[in-house]
């Protein structure tokens, strides 16, 4: 084997595997190791074989691709394809770094001149401190990510401005009218008419609100932690002639004393709230519903394995963050005092939301850039790609859940069929 450095690298990535390289490989002096039928990682410059160096897996990976050291040529969404194959294959869990491999390693990066200071993380990359999932620290969580811009979010998501799991009809159906089709189901799970209230724990850029009482005449309350997204849904239900029928607050879940609700929705919210404090979550769902009344929660899912998403979403996209089994969920919710009534897999839905969001991202990728920067969008561009495939291969899930909080006679007063 020539001793390129793409071929050196190559030989010690195999070594680990234990067997060939699923991409391609080419380095900054332009030799090229691996599969030419494949995706090719290419290595722009030695700082990006030291932030692997320094951070190896995932965390390292993410760093040297959203600053440019790193970069794949190909389609990006297959590369990530051949990646995690070896990690269902069982080959990735074997990788090792012993003694003897971390000291071949520095040996290697010796002879590439790849020996250095760890490099600066990027600038997008989350820093909190406090107490996890206290109130302080919690805002400054939610702040990292819906606070990057409502124009941000305006270019990226569609007119509803929902940034959750659309309802898919059929696979060729727009995003747009998947999401009205997700609201209207949420409507109908709820039982909403007009004059009943509504609370929504975690309201977003108020997709929910607005349908809620535009289509079904309700009286609504939305609570958020994002100062971006408070003043977006002020606007809007000016916008629609709401403003007297909708309030939409800067309030932690943790701060509700309202009376009771009629309906309580919280979509896709629980996973910021952290293990420790879930019951809590669910206790406040379970007093802000009245006896008889419905709760949907729709929330994304994982097994054991990465519970908060991975170093990447922990570190870009949302630090603090929990995923668990929809069961450990359902759990939760029971023991607050509500009785599970559906659980209702959206998982395959999620995967076509996130396409036509990654989609959008590449049709205006140059305004994107002007918005949050090459790196904020390179940031983007990752997150959605390896959150479509999470979703299609069944390493996460979303679910609506409904839930009733039963009247003192234990009676849910749910019809016996699913009526929506």
């Amino acid at each position: 084997m020539p001793h390129t450095t793409a071929h050196l690298l190559a030989s010690f990535a195999e070594k680990l595997l234990g067997g060939p390289l699923p991409v391609g490989l080419r380095t900054w002096d332009g030799t090229r190791a691996g599969p030419s039928d494949a995706p090719t990682v290419v290595l722009r410059n030695r700082r990006a074989l030291r932030r692997l160096l320094y951070a190896p897996g995932e965390l390292g990976l993410a760093r040297a691709y959203v600053t440019g050291d790193l970069d794949v040529e190909g389609d990006l969404a297959d590369g990530f394809r051949r990646i995690w194959a070896l990690t269902r294959a069982g080959e990735l869990s074997r990788v090792k770094l012993g003694p003897r491999e971390w000291a071949e390693a520095v040996r290697l990066a010796a002879r590439l001149g790849v020996a250095g200071l760890p490099p600066k993380p990027p600038a997008e990359e989350a820093r909190l401190s406090g107490k996890l999932h206290s109130l302080l620290r919690d805002r400054s969580a939610i702040a990292h990510h819906y606070d990057l811009g409502n124009a941000f979010y305006q270019l990226l998501l569609d007119e509803s401005m929902a940034y959750s799991s659309a309802y898919f009809t059929s696979e060729s159906q727009s995003l747009e009218q998947a999401q009205h089709d997700k609201l209207e189901l949420i409507c109908r799970k709820l039982g909403l008419r007009p004059g009943m209230r509504l609370l929504d724990v975690g309201c977003g850029w108020g997709s929910l609100l607005v349908h809620a009482a535009k289509h079904h005449g309700v009286e609504a309350v939305g609570i958020t932690l994002s100062a971006e997204q408070l003043q977006h849904v002020r606007g809007r239900l000016a916008q629609h002639d709401l403003a007297d029928r909708v309030e939409v607050r800067r309030q932690d879940y943790r701060e509700l004393t309202d009376a009771p609700f009629d309906a309580v929705a919280s979509i896709e919210m629980g996973e910021h709230v952290g293990e420790v404090n879930y019951p809590a979550y669910a206790a406040t769902l379970q007093r802000m519903v009245k006896p008889g009344g419905r709760v949907l929660l729709q929330q994304m899912s994982r097994g054991n394995v990465a519970p908060g998403g991975g170093a990447f979403i922990e570190r870009y996209i949302a630090p603090d963050m929990t995923m668990r089994p929809v069961g450990r969920t359902a759990d939760h919710l029971e023991t607050a005092g509500l009785e599970v009534r559906d659980v209702h897999a959206l998982r395959e839905h999620y995967v076509w939301t996130v396409r036509a969001w990654a989609a959008t991202l590449e049709e205006n990728w140059a305004d994107v850039v002007a918005l949050v920067g090459e790196t904020g969008a390179r940031v983007w561009r990752l997150y959605l790609v390896g959150g479509a495939l999470a979703f299609e291969e069944n390493r996460m899930g979303v679910d609506q859940i409904l839930a009733v909080r039963p009247d003192r006679h234990g009676r849910s007063g749910l019809p016996a069929t699913r009526e929506w």
